[in-house]
């Protein structure tokens, strides 16, 4: 029987993981991206750049605390800067419904244009195409982004030692859930808002004596936390275990995965960052972040240990569970 395309190919999981394992890797697989990196290291004589693209589809366009606009730049510039980038550059691809109000998509335009102004990023290339009414919800964004490397940083799952301190930079899972009370209706929930936000400041803060030290960052997008924890222990030696005690949540997030029955630790964030350090260094980052805005929430939530490729949770009521990456869609079109 033919295979099908799905929703979950799309979403972060498993079935995203082996969709790239079988078809895209095989293909196109070379030093830069077969590390699955949110953006690619390119080395040039001299200099060493980042390079990001993301696309970005989701349903509605706005939402609270933010719309398509906004995002797709947060999107672009906070994998440039967990890449260990300053984001310099975007490109800009829309791809607009035929009749789309003219006023929809000037809200759109502003919005990415203050976005781009607060990031110190500028859009230097770009292109439009209009389909026919039916063949696109609305608007669909693509940003690629160029950015400077930051000397001194140096990821990798090789690095991780037992000890190590899983770090967030706030509340986790705000931006799945404000998409999903928007797209549900869940108005009653004023206080809830996307996270949707540029994370270069944190980045840019850790200063040079420190970045030795940090041997993982990522922005917790599709797929939430749970993904990108699992993936930094995928064939690794190396587990770790959260402290559900120390997870930032904000209550109406908590309260509409509650309703919705979803794991918060499987909804995406657009502007938290995820960053393991040694410990000696995690106390100081954490006063530098709280000392942000965008890191007034940030607080050490889990540990490095030695199970391997193992992600588990210890409770409120003291027990232990597996914290395993779902294998189907449970948000679809959340960015």
């Amino acid at each position: 029987m033919e295979k099908l395309i799905q929703m979950a190919h799309g979403g972060g999981g498993r079935l995203s993981a082996e969709f790239i394992e079988e078809e895209i890797l095989p293909r196109f697989g070379n030093e830069a991206l077969n590390g699955l990196p949110d953006a690619a290291s390119l080395r040039f004589p001299g200099q060493k750049l980042i390079f990001s693209t993301d696309s970005f589809v989701i349903s509605p366009i706005e939402f609270p605390g933010g719309n398509i606009g906004s995002l797709a730049v947060h999107g672009t510039v906070n994998d440039i800067s967990a890449a260990g980038g300053n984001p310099l550059w975007l490109s800009l691809g829309l791809i607009l419904e035929e009749g789309l109000e003219i006023s929809v998509l000037r809200r759109m335009l502003d919005s990415l244009k203050n976005a781009a102004e607060n990031c110190g990023v500028r859009i230097v290339t770009g292109d439009t195409k209009v389909v026919p009414k039916g063949h696109c919800d609305k608007i669909y964004i693509n940003t690629s982004g160029i950015g400077e490397a930051i000397d001194g940083f140096n990821f990798g799952k090789a690095r991780l030692s037992d000890g190590d301190c899983v770090i967030a930079s706030g509340t986790l899972g705000d931006h799945g859930m404000a998409v999903m009370s928007a797209r549900h209706g869940l108005n009653a929930m004023k206080e809830l808002r996307s996270d949707s936000a540029p994370v270069h400041r944190l980045v840019q803060s850790i200063s040079e004596e420190l970045r030795p030290s940090v041997k993982f960052m990522r922005d917790p997008t599709r797929g939430g936390t749970a993904a990108v924890l699992n993936e930094i222990v995928s064939d690794s030696v190396s587990g770790i275990t959260l402290c559900e005690a120390d997870i930032p949540f904000a209550p109406g997030t908590r309260a509409v995965s509650e309703i919705l029955g979803l794991e918060l630790l499987n909804s995406p964030c657009e502007g938290r960052m995820i960053l393991i350090c040694s410990e000696e260094a995690s106390t100081e980052i954490i006063r530098i972040w709280k000392s942000l805005p965008e890191g007034a929430n940030s607080a050490v939530i889990g540990r490095v240990n030695t199970e391997p490729e193992r992600v588990t949770i210890k409770t409120f009521g003291g027990g232990k569970r597996l914290l395993d990456v779902p294998r189907g869609e449970l948000l679809p079109r959340i960015c």
